[in-house]
């Protein structure tokens, strides 16, 4: 396929944080769900006679959007509990009432299998439509070693079913007048947002458990299984959840069987969790709400993404996390819509990149670098999140002639097509 008459190409193509490396009237050659070319339409190579061809006209072009942290697999509804919120209970309150994370739990366990798979996949369907290409997806609301385990195969299946939902987009080739044929529906599998799954057994301790033994069921009977069903190993480290020494030992097994770490860090109160991230050397520490200065010169030094999450501190009327300071000292940003049932139920990242512009500080090309190949980096795929030779070609057009039209129209459904791994979609 051949992508022409772009207006404005967002590339990433440095990998300097803030960088997006715009190519203007650009072009983009696409072999067998990769970019095999980019650069000025006016110097695109020679193509196959029935390569497939699109005019956009002069729309705006950029990767598609990497959603580094997200809890898309649940089951129940907490409106009420958000209603209480903003009737003045707070989040510890409403957590120790039996509410919060615990009502999530209790909804889980009941649904079937079958329930949350075509829940999570509606989620992605709609993610998928707005941008999202790559999104990772945590467990943590089954809290038993068979709950833990079904919510990440569920995450997987999701994923599967998200692509029989949305279908593939195919185009008939036009090497004349670059019109866009009748759009057909097919079913593909490369089509689905890639999920990347993460195990967070270590969310909050379950109903009647002391805290040391669920770390210790944690530890002896949910880690062993893991391998091979998630990316990466997460914990909660908060009030109410677990402490700085709960982690470094859950994490600490978790790397040796070959787990890639992430932590909840400072999100309701400051708790050394961002510090420990660095000593551990995790992919990302992620909220960082409560972070200091000190917490960001150590995850600059140890390479740690800070993955921020303004929908859910604008969610929940609480300060956003210092993303200017974060940025500033030297830490690599990744921005996520941290989907979930009760204190972030937003699935747009453009939503969020304007909510990093406007409410975190971040500048517009900071934010877009930060949705995508900041993401990317959180979740340590060099395959995306930029538009170079070699990487996938999950892409998104706009229907905007500038990338500064997402935090510029905030609510506004600016994205024209998304394509997932060189296929059309939604």
């Amino acid at each position: 396929m051949l992508i022409t008459n772009i207006g404005q190409l967002v590339t990433n193509a440095s990998g300097v944080p803030g960088d997006v490396a715009v190519v203007r009237d650009a072009a983009i050659v696409i072999e067998g769900g990769d970019i095999a070319w980019v650069g000025p339409a006016a110097a695109t190579p020679r193509t196959h006679p029935d390569t497939v061809i699109l005019d956009v006209e002069g729309r705006a072009m950029m990767p598609g959007f990497v959603d580094a942290h997200t809890h898309l697999v649940y089951a129940g509804d907490r409106s009420e509990e958000f209603a209480r919120r903003l009737r003045g209970e707070s989040y510890e309150q409403i957590l120790a009432s039996g509410g919060g994370i615990h009502s999530t739990v209790a909804a889980t366990r009941a649904a079937s299998s079958s329930e949350l798979v075509d829940a999570a996949a509606s989620r992605m369907g709609r993610m998928l439509r707005m941008g999202t290409t790559t999104v990772e997806v945590k467990s943590g609301y089954g809290l038993t070693a068979f709950d833990e385990m079904r919510l990440l195969h569920a995450a997987v299946a999701a994923g599967q079913r998200a692509s029989r939902t949305m279908g593939s987009i195919d185009l008939a080739p036009d090497g004349t007048s670059h019109e866009l044929h009748e759009w057909q529906v097919t079913v593909g599998s490369d089509t689905r947002p890639t999920v990347v799954p993460t195990f967070l057994g270590a969310h909050v301790p379950d109903r009647g458990m002391e805290r040391a033994d669920y770390v210790a069921l944690v530890v002896e009977e949910m880690l062993p299984t893991i391998p091979g069903n998630a990316d990466f190993c997460d914990v909660f480290v908060d009030r109410g959840a677990f402490t700085v020494d709960d982690a470094r030992r859950i994490l600490t097994i978790a790397a040796g069987l070959g787990l890639g770490l992430r932590l909840h860090a400072e999100q309701l109160s400051h708790t050394g969790a961002a510090a420990l991230a660095a000593e551990l050397g995790a992919a990302s520490a992620d909220h960082l709400d409560h972070a200091t200065p000190e917490d960001a010169a150590a995850l600059a030094v140890a390479g740690v993404v800070a993955t921020l999450l303004p929908a859910a501190s604008f969610s929940m009327r609480s300060p956003q996390a210092p993303g200017r300071m974060l940025w500033d000292a030297g830490v690599t940003v990744a921005i996520a819509t941290d989907c979930n049932p009760g204190t972030s139920n937003v699935e747009s990242m453009p939503l969020v990149i304007a909510l990093a512009c406007l409410e975190m500080g971040l500048t517009p090309e900071e934010a877009i670098w930060a949705a995508t190949l900041g993401g990317a980096r959180s979740l340590r795929l060099a395959d995306r999140g930029r538009v170079t030779p070699g990487a996938v070609a999950d892409l998104v057009i706009l229907d905007a002639p500038s990338y500064l039209h997402i935090p510029y129209r905030p609510g506004t459904d600016l994205v024209w097509k998304v394509m997932k791994s060189g296929e059309w979609v939604g």
